[in-house]
């Protein structure tokens, strides 16, 4: 079923929203769950509580990207269960590695203008990842945003571990210069 169609079952409030989302959407967003979070049963559940904050936010927001808008609604929930299960001693998956290989790239500074400056960041990183070749631009995409295993990223384009490891260092370095250019305090 076509997005805008199945946006407007969430507009009028028709159960089936829930069930139509989840099949044409329930694999990518457990794949994102299960690489933040690392195992199956914390990404179902991730997923489900997804599917409810889904329902909830629509209306009033009319996505223009489903697949985008809801990424981003399960993205954020296993972070936050991430979080939750590392300070209970429990977790595992790729977030930690994600997080020390984007170290350098962030600034961990917190101010009052701290808000601010997370929008301009992620327009200027928008506009960075708007330089690369498409190819670069996905599997950097893919390693931080969908936070795949760099083994599945070199499998996915014909690529050695190695091959991957270093095209990342290579375009975290170009990030993080381009950043500093921007005038980041890193």
């Amino acid at each position: 079923m076509d997005d805008s169609k199945i946006v407007q079952l969430y507009f009028d409030r028709n159960e089936q929203a829930i069930p139509v989302t989840a099949d044409k959407y329930g694999n990518y967003c457990k794949h994102i769950a299960k690489n933040i979070l690392g195992n199956n049963e914390d990404a179902e559940e991730c997923v489900n509580d997804a599917y409810f904050n889904l329902w909830n936010s629509i209306p009033p927001n009319r996505p223009q990207m489903l697949s985008s808008f809801l990424g981003k609604i399960v993205r954020n929930l296993a972070f936050n269960k991430y979080k939750r299960n590392t300070a209970e001693k429990r977790g595992g998956g790729e977030l930690t590695a994600v997080l020390d290989e984007l170290k350098d790239c962030v600034s961990d500074k917190d101010d009052v203008e701290k808000a601010f400056e997370h929008k301009t960041l992620a327009s200027d990183i928008n506009e960075f990842l708007g330089t690369l070749p498409a190819k670069k631009r996905n599997i950097f995409l893919r390693r931080y945003w969908y936070t795949d295993s760099i083994s599945d990223i070199a499998a996915r384009y014909g690529m050695t571990s190695a091959a991957v490891s270093m095209m990342l260092s290579r375009l975290r370095t170009k990030l993080h210069d381009f950043l500093v250019d921007k005038e980041y305090e890193l």
